[in-house]
């Protein structure tokens, strides 16, 4: 097992959303911040921080909280840039362990953002 100031040797690879229109969802994600990898008819794959891919696929959404909750080195900025570009967003809550807000896409899926309380190398 390593270290707290070794990189962990396991990370998410997948996260996956049934969407109700690709194009729709993929315009959101990538305000986000997320880098597009691949889209087409059927799929649209985001590439985030480490790695990790969000894959969007046609389907039945879930709406309600998002399986998954995301990170930012910085929230405030990230609230204000995301609520300036127009997306949903609810205010900061400062909490404890984190700050932070809720972002929801164009299905309804809800995810929580917050601060990064990362420790040692990722």
């Amino acid at each position: 097992m390593p270290n707290v100031n070794e990189r962990p040797p396991v990370w998410v690879g997948h996260i996956v959303l049934n969407v109700s229109d690709l194009q729709r969802s993929s315009v959101f994600w990538n305000t986000v911040g997320m880098r597009p990898v691949e889209r087409n008819d059927y799929v649209s794959i985001f590439e985030l921080r480490g790695g990790t891919h969000l894959v969007l696929v046609k389907g039945a959404p879930a709406p309600g909280g998002a399986p998954f909750d995301l990170m930012v080195e910085d929230l405030d900025a990230t609230h204000a840039a995301w609520a300036g570009s127009g997306l949903t967003v609810s205010a900061i809550e400062r909490g404890d362990i984190h700050d932070g807000f809720k972002v929801t896409d164009p299905d309804g899926y809800v995810v929580d953002i917050s601060n990064s309380h990362v420790v040692g190398t990722v």
